[in-house]
């Protein structure tokens, strides 16, 4: 049977490491064309070769998703390209480990910037792509935190909370043109997220947390991302235990909230 991303035109943003690595890497294996974004183009070129693409298949276009105006001469490089793109992958993201209290708002607003505006920007820039012929997959990653708060974590919820918003509401708009939205709501991967992610004042976090450091590989994340796509799930749960939690704060509300007041985190 023919793979179902055989010869697929598929951009993948934050593709140096972690999450958008492991889907670089999964979408070559499948045939995929593969666009790789992120900031540092010497990550994006390790990734290029181990994932076994060359020229002919893959196109490595770093860009800042911080800043949004350079979006358009991404989309006119990547036309030249390979004309058209098939499937959007919103990766890039940052993490935070804050209390409120202390959070300075201009770190509050870089959060919302990248984890948000940037990828409401880049859907905005490549849904008329997908409008003029009528089909195209947009994937968001969002996270298990998209659907429950929690401490130290505030502003990081608050992006993926208004990700499944956005989302949810382009999905109803745009399914008559065969175009599907896909929510993605991984738990625990153990990639470098807790590392970068951003304290109180902007600073690196710095640390590996527990959660992270057992959590699922990148590349067992993109093979359930990949499935949830060929399936046309739009709302997914990847990962370990950790995944039932959202499912606690619905149907148990009290538990959860008296749980989360419990546990420690940092």
């Amino acid at each position: 049977m023919a793979n179902s991303f055989s010869n697929k035109v598929v951009w993948v943003t934050g593709a140096s490491s972690g999450i958008g690595e492991g889907l670089v890497k999964a979408f070559a294996k499948e045939g995929a064309k593969v666009i790789l974004t992120a900031r540092r183009e010497e990550e994006l070129l390790r990734v290029k070769k181990e994932a076994g693409l060359n020229d002919q298949n893959s196109f490595t276009l770093p860009l800042d998703l911080y800043k949004i105006d350079d979006i358009d001469g991404a989309i006119v490089k990547i036309k030249e390209k390979f004309s058209g793109i098939d499937i959007l992958i919103c990766n890039a993201g940052i993490a935070q480990r804050s209390l409120v209290k202390d959070s300075l708002l201009q770190v509050d607003r870089q959060i919302m910037e990248l984890n948000f505006f940037a990828v409401i920007e880049l859907t905005k820039k490549v849904l008329p792509i997908m409008l003029s012929k009528k089909s195209g997959n947009i994937v968001v990653i969002s996270s298990v935190m998209g659907k429950m708060g929690i401490p130290f974590r505030a502003m990081y919820c608050a992006s993926k909370h208004a990700l499944h918003g956005f989302f949810e509401a382009l999905r109803g708009e745009v399914f008559k043109d065969n175009i599907k939205v896909h929510i993605i709501c991984p738990g625990y991967v153990k990639t470098n997220v807790s590392i970068n992610a951003v304290t109180s004042e902007g600073q690196a976090h710095g640390k590996m947390d527990k959660g992270q450091e057992k959590g699922i590989t990148p590349e067992k994340c993109a093979d359930g991302i990949l499935k949830a796509i060929r399936k046309n799930k739009e709302e997914v749960y990847i990962g370990g235990s950790e995944t039932i939690a959202p499912r606690v704060k619905v149907l148990f509300p009290r538990l959860f909230s008296a749980i989360i007041k419990r546990v420690e985190f940092h």
